[in-house]
């Protein structure tokens, strides 16, 4: 029992701060349809991005696994503050902590009312979760945008 205290324990003495760079390619908006409701047209944003990190740091003898996300963060008009997930991965082995990603975002990106006409712009950051053997999760950012990066006008159809 000691000694699972002494390796929670250990994994707040040994922090890492991985640092990753995020590009943000093109965001799109397209109207579409709602799933639950066919007849409700609804926007969807499409984000290509760039993500390369290295995340070896964060692995040591009480890393289970990392869960790395990409998080959109915007307020819409009524002064919400939204944080949407977009893209994730799971990273169990130091071998595979090394990640290169060019990609569009794997869940679907819509505000809840429907429509980003009165959202001008949002943040992107590339967020880690440590899940230890024993002890606490852990979590960090490993990049973010510098400058918001504005959403643009709905198109009507996905070319």
């Amino acid at each position: 029992m000691t000694l699972l205290v002494v390796v929670a324990l250990s994994s707040f003495i040994f922090t890492a701060d991985p640092k990753g760079d995020l590009l943000i390619s093109s965001v799109k908006v397209f109207v579409g349809h709602d799933r639950r409701y066919p007849r409700r047209k609804q926007q969807y944003g499409f984000v290509d991005f760039n993500v390369s990190a290295d995340l070896t740091p964060l692995f040591n003898w009480n890393t289970k696994q990392l869960f790395l996300y990409l998080e959109a963060e915007y307020e819409n008009a009524d002064g919400v503050k939204n944080d949407v997930v977009i893209w994730d991965r799971i990273v169990r082995r130091k071998e595979d902590a090394h990640v290169n990603v060019a990609g569009r975002n794997k869940y679907a990106f819509r505000d809840l009312s429907a429509s980003f006409k009165n959202v001008p712009s949002a943040h992107y950051s590339l967020k880690y979760n440590v899940m230890p053997y024993v002890g606490a999760l852990t979590y960090g950012e490993a990049g973010r945008t510098l400058e918001p990066v504005i959403f643009p006008p709905a198109e009507e159809s996905v070319a």
